[in-house]
């Protein structure tokens, strides 16, 4: 096993950044024409009482909830995000960009306005009950994560569970919170019945990095918690090693892997960081600010797995890489995954259980997840 080192995080607090944030730059919306921009009116004023950004909840009012995709790389065809923006402030999360179609900016905006869809659990009964509905895994964190801190008092995945529980359709969950635990009793009686599996979102176990990079989600030590404790309560977990930041956490595969095997999680996944749009700029930024003497090493490094670029959108290498580097790093995971077991994955999500209530099982294929 490789052994890692720990990044030295520049951790003292920099001039306009905002504590417990990803990230203070809020980058403009590249689908708008103006633009607002700051500016030093030389005053010096000092910050005003209360100026930190406060999370706001900003309701969605749509009227579906169900997302569909035909993505050659993706294992799954169905999702559900019940937030859309995330305050954990990951900030690699290749999410940010989409919060440009609501009219918000992929920075601060992303982090701070939270849209929410209250009416998630009405909105799938109904869309389930549909003559037109395919069963097929139901997948909760494609793009945002479905335990960040607001479920805690909304419990919108929550409804989502007991919708999918009682219809038995399988499910699909990605996190890095440990909220998960939370639903522990509807996910072990989906378990039960081979139609649930969780994996928990592992990119580093240095606290201090993680704190950096990732402001408000679990600790590296609760998340493993959270595999341990799934684990008992009958729950298949797997990890998910990602993203890896070439230069910055790559040091940390086998380790991540090896223990979170140890907590008990039976299979593993990995990518590679993706910077697309204003992401390439943000995480820029956040090399400067906390790894300044490494900065201009981690994007060329990043560029050599991308095409001399920051960014590849394409099919089949957009979450891999390409070149010498990216291929290291997969032989590394591939080495890694099978001397601990995670190279496979028996748990077999059953879609023959898929009902509405009160009409006959509709009878499919086994499915994958």
């Amino acid at each position: 096993m490789v052994t890692a080192s720990r990044l030295q995080i520049d951790s003292t607090e920099k001039p306009g950044a905002i504590k417990g944030r990803g990230t203070a730059v809020n980058p403009a919306n590249r689908f708008e024409r103006e633009r607002v921009e700051a500016f030093d009116d030389g005053w010096d004023l000092p910050e005003e009482e209360g100026a930190k950004p406060q999370t706001v909840l900003i309701r969605d009012a749509t009227r579906s909830i169900i997302a569909r995709n035909d993505s050659p790389d993706i294992a799954f065809s169905q999702s559900v995000n019940p937030y859309r923006g995330c305050e954990h402030g990951c900030i690699y999360c290749f999410a940010r960009p989409s919060h440009a179609y609501l009219g918000f900016s992929a920075g601060l905006d992303f982090e701070t306005k939270i849209v929410f869809k209250p009416e998630a659990a009405r909105l799938l009964e109904k869309e389930l009950s549909s003559a037109r509905y395919k069963p097929g895994v139901i997948v909760l964190g494609s793009n945002t994560d479905p335990y960040q801190p607001v479920e805690r008092t909304l419990s919108l995945t929550r409804g989502v569970l007991e919708v999918l529980e009682r219809f038995g359709n399988p499910v699909g969950i990605v996190t890095k919170s440990a909220g998960v635990l939370r639903d522990a009793d509807i996910l072990s009686r989906m378990a039960a019945r081979n139609l649930a599996k969780v994996y928990i979102s592992i990119t580093t176990l240095d606290p201090a990095l993680a704190r950096a990079m990732e402001p408000r989600a679990a600790a590296p030590a609760r998340r493993l918690a959270a595999i341990t404790g799934l684990v008992e309560a009958g729950i298949p977990v797997g990890v998910m090693a990602s993203p890896i930041i070439p230069g910055v956490n790559d040091a940390e595969l086998e380790t991540i892997l090896e223990a979170a095997a140890k907590a008990g999680a039976t299979s593993a996944h990995t990518t590679l960081v993706r910077l697309p749009y204003e992401l390439s700029s943000l995480f820029s930024d956040w090399l400067e600010q906390h790894l300044p003497e490494r900065a201009a090493h981690v994007l060329s490094l990043i560029r050599q797995s991308r095409g001399g670029k920051l960014n590849d959108p394409n099919f089949h290498t957009r979450f891999a890489g390409s070149g010498p580097y990216a291929e290291m790093l997969h032989q590394r995971f591939t080495r890694a995954a099978k001397q601990l077991g995670l190279d496979g994955d028996s748990t077999r999500l059953d879609l023959t259980q898929f009902r509405v209530p009160g009409a006959q099982p509709i009878l499919e294929q086994m499915s994958l997840f």
